[in-house]
């Protein structure tokens, strides 16, 4: 019982940690809250708009997606601003990868939505 009690524990400190993470980058990251409006728009487009289960699920995810990216670039660029607000090359390049991983998520979202409408 005491295992199990104890995975209870790390898995609610797990949730808050991810909640403060998400409070954090809402806060400080216009991109972040820009990202979420434009998902709630396209959420909503699912549900007005006649689609499968599959195909619904697909830009929902897709959209949570593009939030998760947008959460780890966050993530890239205060950890590398951390360590040095110095210009170096390789945090640049750390950085843009970041923001491209950003954009190729968004794409495969806006690919999926293409597809889905062009049929």
């Amino acid at each position: 019982m005491g295992l199990i009690v104890n995975e209870l524990k790390r898995f609610v400190n797990r949730c808050i940690w991810s909640w403060q993470g998400i409070a954090e980058i809402w806060h400080t990251e216009s991109s972040f809250r820009t990202w979420l409006i434009v998902n709630l728009i396209s959420a909503s487009f699912t549900f007005l708009i006649d689609l499968t289960g599959a195909e619904r699920a697909l830009i929902l995810s897709l959209g949570i997606l593009i939030l998760a990216a947008e959460l780890m670039n966050s993530a890239i660029e205060r950890a590398i601003d951390y360590i040095s607000e110095d210009i170096h090359p390789l945090a640049k390049a750390a950085k843009d990868a970041g923001s491209a991983g950003v954009a190729v998520t968004a794409v495969a979202g806006g690919i999926a939505w293409l597809a889905i409408l062009i049929g």
